[in-house]
């Protein structure tokens, strides 16, 4: 059903009935499914600059804070599930750009329409929606 490599199309936040991109409209990311149950998810700010240095060993503080800042990714395993007597998906993330994500469930409600992907999940008063495209 998810099994393959997914393109991003929007990763929208929506609060309180505005909507906002938080690595803009024209994010870009990748998201994969394996067939033996692995995952990872990877979305970054468009046109991101290169290191002036060349490297991030040697670059400085505010280059690799604004790097962090502009790319998210997890990795770890998958399954299907229900919540609701709805589809979800269960990724458990056993690395991540963002420590406090490790060792944790993310739990993502599933659309499925043909070749088009839709994950969402509730944080609060914010409900993110990231919308995703086969191949």
């Amino acid at each position: 059903m998810l099994n393959g490599t997914w393109h991003l199309v929007a990763w929208e936040i929506e609060t309180d009935g505005r909507i906002t991109h938080p690595f803009g409209p024209d994010a870009t990311g990748l998201l994969h499914y394996t067939d033996d149950g692995g995952m990872a998810a990877c979305i970054a700010r468009a046109g991101r600059p290169r290191w002036s240095t060349g490297t991030p060993r040697s670059a400085p503080d505010t280059e690799r804070l604004a790097a962090f800042e502009s790319f998210f990714h997890y990795a770890g395993t998958w399954r299907m599930a229900e919540q609701g007597g709805k589809p979800v998906v269960v990724h458990g993330v056993s690395h991540s750009l963002n420590p406090d994500f490790v060792g944790t469930e993310q739990t993502r409600r599933v659309e499925l329409d043909g070749d088009a992907l839709t994950l969402s999940a509730q944080e609060g008063p914010r409900h993110h929606r990231l919308r995703w495209r086969r191949g």
